[in-house]
């Protein structure tokens, strides 16, 4: 089985090209959703977090404000680490046995979306990384739109990530998607073509 990463910037649009990339068939998994699934309330996560943040990080149906806690850690490097050390481990288990249920059905290539591939060192786990990219005006614009952000919120975002360019270094596909749809889209077919090629050369 090939295991291809989607990474990049927050607000490159990664979650865009995935779409992009089911659509022409690919099977893919999101690590944020699993991330999400993780703290769902109840979870061990969820208990956890309540233990070290207190309830003033939780809305009052019990679901953790992500907002306000995000807030929290991209101000404080110390606190991203202490949650990181919590959430990752989780995901990383969960992406294992769902990559793993791929491949019983006999899947020969999967796509992961995570978008903290490089700063979490986890790049060793995926066969090729592509990575998308947008200038960062974009990345704001669309942040800002997407998720009401302030932009100092959002510029913590982004120093707290590794700069695009030192991704783009390490990637085996690039995708620029700070442009039309359209263009955008040519590029996730011409990728999703040479995959293919390679996984039927190899067969």
């Amino acid at each position: 089985m090939l295991k291809i990463a989607i990474t990049g910037g927050a607000g490159t649009g990664k979650s865009s090209v995935a779409r992009m990339f089911a659509e022409l068939g690919a099977a893919v998994l999101d690590a944020d959703q699993i991330a999400r699934e993780a703290v769902a309330v109840g979870a061990p996560a969820w208990v956890e977090l309540r233990r070290l943040y207190g309830l003033e990080y939780f809305h009052e149906n019990g679901e953790l404000n992500r907002s306000k806690l995000s807030q929290l850690v991209f101000a404080d490097p110390e606190e991203r680490r202490r949650l990181d050390r919590l959430i990752h481990p989780r995901v990383e288990a969960e992406l294992k046995a769902q990559v793993a249920e791929l491949g019983r059905r006999g899947v020969e290539l999967v796509m992961v979306e995570v978008p903290l591939l490089f700063e979490t060192g986890r790049e060793a786990a995926y066969d090729r990384v592509i990575v998308v990219t947008a200038p960062e005006a974009i990345q704001i614009r669309r942040l800002q739109g997407r998720d009401r952000r302030g932009e100092a919120e959002i510029r913590g975002m982004l120093k707290a990530q590794w700069p695009l360019a030192d991704k783009v270094a390490r990637a085996d596909y690039v995708v620029d998607n700070g442009g039309e749809r359209r263009v955008t889209a040519r590029q996730v077919k011409n990728i999703w073509a040479e995959l293919k090629n390679q996984l039927d050369s190899s067969g």
